[in-house]
């Protein structure tokens, strides 16, 4: 492991499952919501904007994505209409760029080998995740929580608890891995150890280090580190 993959102390997780956000840690999805945004705005007579510009608010979805290219808050009176018509725009092409981030495939692989379990909780509502899901090559999650799955969404715990449930297993045998505050924030409401994954999308101006994670990581790889002996092996 490289000495700048892991950022904190190194903890060690007794976890028996890794539970990872979707958009900003699994995977760049940025590219499709960011295509589902600049249509919008070719729509309105507006050039597109760089993608790279539109990573940090990718993980807000919908708010994120109107906020920073269409200059719209929920507040705003057309913001519904507007919301329907990116949701729409997505739907109709969400896995076309959307890639794993370097080193996600080969981290799975290895938690598998170790006989750990791993599963997916995020925001994005279950008609978005499921087909995102299989498109990434993900479909061997153990479970999947999507932001419509429980009557809240993070930061709320109601998600990793309902994975956990799934999985039979108590919050503090699982780690859950993510690019945003409020990830970590709910891994904290749950009580489960949470990792801040810093090469995610962080929010705009998003200080990692300011989460109050129990561990930040650079690239997937360093995950490994911090989990105690997995069960097949003790």
């Amino acid at each position: 492991m490289n000495a700048d993959a892991l950022r904190s102390p190194a903890p060690r997780f007794a976890a028996r499952a890794v539970l990872f956000d979707l958009d900003g840690t699994l995977a760049d999805t940025a590219p499709d919501l960011g295509g589902a945004l600049n249509r919008m705005r070719e729509r309105r007579g507006l050039a597109p904007l760089p993608i790279d510009r539109l990573r940090p608010v990718a993980s807000s979805g919908a708010r994120g994505m109107l906020a920073a290219g269409l200059g719209k808050a929920p507040t705003d009176p057309d913001y519904d209409s507007l919301r329907e018509e990116f949701l729409a725009e997505y739907a109709a092409a969400l896995d076309v760029h959307s890639r794993l981030f370097d080193g996600i495939e080969e981290l799975l692989d290895a938690l598998a080998r170790d006989g750990l379990g791993w599963g997916i909780v995020t925001n994005k509502a279950m008609r978005f995740t499921a087909p995102v899901v299989v498109g990434l090559g993900l479909a061997a999650a153990r479970v999947v929580i999507a932001g419509d799955t429980t009557p809240h969404a993070k930061p709320h715990p109601a998600p990793l608890l309902a994975a956990c449930a799934r999985l039979a297993l108590a919050p503090e045998r699982c780690v859950y891995v993510g690019d945003d505050r409020r990830d970590i924030e709910a891994a904290r409401a749950a009580g489960m150890p949470s990792v801040a994954a810093a090469w995610g999308y962080l929010g705009e101006g998003g200080d990692v280090t300011a989460w109050a994670a129990d561990a930040v990581i650079d690239h997937p790889r360093a995950l490994l580190g911090l989990l105690a002996a997995a069960p097949s092996a003790r």
